[in-house]
């Protein structure tokens, strides 16, 4: 169906119509490009949001990526990343591929439409113009035909009239005549502008508008066309990132899938675990009997008032750690000894066991630094002219120097992480402390958490001392005398493994390497009871001694 023929009078509407179809146009580039802004506000808040939840580095954030469940979100936050970049993607591509072809394509169907309404505008005015030359025409055909008539009716007057004379009577016919001549030329003039405008006519309706309205209906379907193909361009724009964004989401449920909480839990005791053992059983005190001393005693008395008290002041007395107390060991980053002595032993042990890894690896770094330059070195050398060898000299030593500052620092950390190792009870072993019996051992370890963790009333961890140094171990205070009884009955001997300085009351101080006597074994409190002599007698802790029970005394049993 075509416009030519069938709207040839509606001029003006097609006009009006195809200016809305442009409006139409530039009403969805519109579209597109909000749409595009979107995509990109989306993708920069999804960027911003990955960021502001990726772990900072060397914060404590970082530490906790270890677990699976961490791992797996940031590995979300890193597809969460991937995901924003294919909606830039899908921005960018709207942008080429659709408004900016658009806004191209607006520009020129402008032009086109305009050309063509020019033209149909042009074709109007000449049979218009043409319409005016025929009105013309007749009205001069109809104004001769009438000045005709009236000189054909005044020759006729004056030729009837008897008083008229020849001479006017003759130039009224000669004006008749004139008249009726003037007539025929207007009729013939009139005849061939007919002719004229109905050809013209005729070709306007027939052949210029159908012409010019056919271009405008090509021109207009072709819009039709273009914004189709746009639409589809729009929904191929999406369709081509969705694998992409379907191996985001992939990898994001694989993330997921990838939590394991056994190793989460596995991590977790690796992280904590303090390597001390469970606090023996509390000994029944009997207040009810008078109080003697014993070798079952677990108390001392205060034999100015007679009345019984624990062997911890009042400060320390009825503290189970840690369940009562919130334990107090600052781990703050950057903060402590640097052997780490103010950790648990099973921590102090990873500790130290990862600044040794990491000393090595600074080691290895500057060998293979080392290395190149001796390479280089010996390039320079067969080959002078490629460089200087000496240039060389003075980096290598300073290599040197720092190799044997690194050595000399992991031999020190390698020291600490074999005396800690040394300390710790085997991973598989059962605790050796069952119903107050131990079994004999040669090898120093760590005596159970009641035992070290008793001893230092404000509920803070105090790690044996090292060879390199000594920890004081505050002790509780004890009563400032004994009971006037007779002496109480050796039941073994004991072998001071580190310098213990007895500050407090009821104490008694030792040197490393001293063999004493065993009075009062340890009953569950971290406490053992020595003598020196018979004037020296005293608590000190029972992990700094290796104490050997007499065969008579608890099977014969040997403890640290």
């Amino acid at each position: 169906m075509s416009w030519g023929t069938e709207l040839w009078d509606q001029f003006d509407n097609l006009e009006k119509h195809t200016q809305w179809g442009i409006d139409v146009l530039e009403k969805y580039i519109k579209f597109v490009k909000e749409r595009t802004e979107i995509e990109i506000n989306y993708a920069k808040q999804l960027r911003n949001l990955s960021k502001k939840y990726q772990p900072k580095k060397n914060s404590k954030e970082e530490d906790e990526y270890k677990y699976s469940s961490c791992q797996a979100f940031l590995a979300t936050l890193n597809e969460m990343n991937d995901y924003a970049g294919q909606h830039e993607v899908v921005s960018e591509n709207m942008t080429s591929q659709i408004t900016a072809e658009l806004a191209r394509y607006v520009q020129e169907l402008k032009q086109e439409r305009k050309m063509h309404f020019h033209d149909g505008r042009k074709a109007q005015q000449h049979i218009e113009t043409c319409w005016k030359q025929l009105e013309s025409s007749k009205r001069r055909f109809e104004r001769d035909c009438k000045e005709a008539d009236r000189a054909q009716q005044y020759f006729e007057k004056m030729d009837a009239d008897i008083n008229v004379t020849k001479a006017d009577v003759e130039k009224a016919r000669q004006q008749a005549q004139l008249r009726h001549q003037m007539a025929e030329e207007s009729k013939a003039e009139y005849s061939s502008t007919l002719q004229r405008f109905n050809h013209e006519q005729h070709d306007h309706y027939h052949t210029h508008i159908p012409n010019i309205f056919q271009k405008i209906q090509e021109m207009e379907e072709r819009r039709i066309i273009r914004i189709g193909e746009s639409m589809k361009t729009f929904a191929e724009v999406d369709r081509q990132v969705i694998p992409i964004i379907g191996k985001c989401l992939d990898e994001i449920t694989k993330a997921a899938e990838s939590i394991d909480q056994k190793h989460d839990s596995k991590l977790v005791v690796e992280a904590f675990k303090s390597g001390f053992e469970p606090p023996g059983d509390v000994d029944f005190e009997d207040f009810t009997q008078p109080i003697k001393r014993t070798v079952s005693d677990s108390s001392l008395t205060n034999s100015k008032d007679g009345k019984p008290e624990s062997r911890f002041s009042s400060k320390s007395k009825g503290k189970l750690w840690p369940f009562i107390k919130k334990n107090k060991l600052s781990l703050k980053l950057g903060g402590g000894p640097e052997d780490f002595s103010n950790l648990p032993p099973e921590q102090r042990r990873k500790k130290l066991q990862q600044k040794v890894d990491e000393l090595n690896r600074d080691i290895q770094k500057e060998m293979d630094q080392r290395d190149a330059l001796t390479k280089m070195k010996d390039v320079y050398i067969k080959n002078p002219q490629m460089g200087d060898a000496a240039s060389v000299d003075l980096k290598l030593a300073e290599l040197a120097q720092n190799l044997e500052k690194l050595r000399l620092e992991a031999q020190k950390f390698e020291g600490w992480l074999a005396e800690v190792e040394g300390r710790l009870p085997a991973r598989t072993e059962p605790a050796r402390r069952q119903s107050g019996m131990y079994e004999p051992q040669n090898t120093l370890t760590v005596n159970n958490c009641a035992q070290d963790r008793e001893s230092s009333p404000d509920g803070s961890y105090t790690e044996e001392p090292s060879q390199e140094s000594e920890v004081k171990v505050p002790a509780p205070e004890f009563d400032d005398e004994f009971d006037d009884e007779e002496p109480l009955p050796t039941i073994g001997t004991c072998k001071a493994l580190y310098t213990f300085e007895g500050q407090n009351e009821g104490t008694i101080s030792v040197s490393e390497g001293e063999t004493l006597f065993v009075i009062e074994e340890d009953k569950g409190d971290g406490w053992t009871r020595i003598r020196r002599n018979e004037d020296e007698e005293g608590y000190v802790p029972t992990s700094y001694v290796e104490v050997f029970l007499e065969k008579n005394a608890k099977g014969a049993m040997t403890y640290i």
